[in-house]
């Protein structure tokens, strides 16, 4: 009897931990599924053939239906064959995922030296027409580019940051990447992105910064070096031409950790609870 009991019990966490992993999964694959347009589009696509498949059934829509069978029998072949590319990116970021979140989380007053510093450099960069691209990590790793770059290893600091970018240097071309509050590498190269719709006028690191933000949760910060503009990449879009406020507000809200956010928010009610 005791032997049935454990063996039930046993029974019930298997089942527990297959429906967790499973779930799990899913959750992955959404996450990283919804920074590509493209195979957003391809889910949204499924999803309308399966229900015009339930929909053809119900009615007895027999021609509709046959059809969509060799389309559902057939289909997940042709996706694997034509969006090749963008289900590798897909696994590449679930690769590149940090399962336990960041490497390190800063507290409020890292946070805000790392902004200070940030906006310091870029004030300055901005002033003085010099170019420059800045990619923050969050969650995803970014090892694979920081592998291939100069790396630095150095605390975050406006001067230090201003001088990567200076021009005509060795690393002025490449991006500066900063895990935490330390630059950890200089002249790193990022893929560009491919977006049909991105303006033609924008140049070289525009295209890597929304590539990168296409491809991960980075943060990308760019000054282009004609105009002197400052915008920002962050989850597939790029936020172009802002005023010094509006980067400065948008880099402190992207570096907000999503707990603090639900802790200000409960610290809200109560403060109206008790006025």
């Amino acid at each position: 009897m005791l032997f049935v009991t454990l063996s039930s019990v046993w029974s019930i966490i298997t089942k527990i931990i297959d429906i967790s992993l499973v779930w799990l999964m899913f959750y992955y694959i959404l996450k990283n599924i919804k920074n590509n347009v493209k195979m957003v589009l391809i889910v949204k696509g499924i999803v309308i053939l399966v229900a015009i498949k339930i929909v053809s059934n119900f009615l007895n829509l027999y021609t509709v239906g046959l059809l969509l069978e060799y389309i559902l029998e057939w289909g997940p072949i042709a996706i694997i064959v034509l969006f090749q590319p963008e289900i590798r990116n897909v696994l590449e970021s679930i690769g590149r995922s940090q399962l336990l979140g960041r490497h390190k989380v800063l507290t409020v007053d890292e946070r805000e030296k790392v902004v200070y510093e940030i906006m310091d450099c870029v004030e300055y960069l901005k002033k003085n027409k010099i170019g420059a691209l800045i990619v923050i990590e969050r969650d995803m790793s970014l090892q694979e580019y920081i592998t291939p770059a100069t790396k630095v290893y150095a605390d975050l600091t406006s001067p230090l940051l201003g001088t990567l970018f200076f021009p005509n240097s060795p690393l002025h071309d490449g991006g500066v990447i900063i895990q935490g509050d330390r630059i950890t590498c200089a002249g790193a190269v990022f893929k560009t992105s491919m977006d049909p719709n991105l303006s033609k006028n924008l140049g070289t690191r525009h295209r890597a910064a929304l590539g990168i933000a296409e491809e991960t949760d980075a943060l990308a910060l760019i000054v282009s070096e004609e105009t002197g503009k400052i915008s920002i990449a962050s989850d597939g879009e790029l936020k172009y031409n802002l005023t010094l406020d509006e980067f400065r507000k948008t880099l402190v809200d992207e570096l907000k950790p999503k707990t603090e956010v639900f802790y200000n928010a409960e610290a809200d009610t109560d403060e109206d609870g008790d006025n």
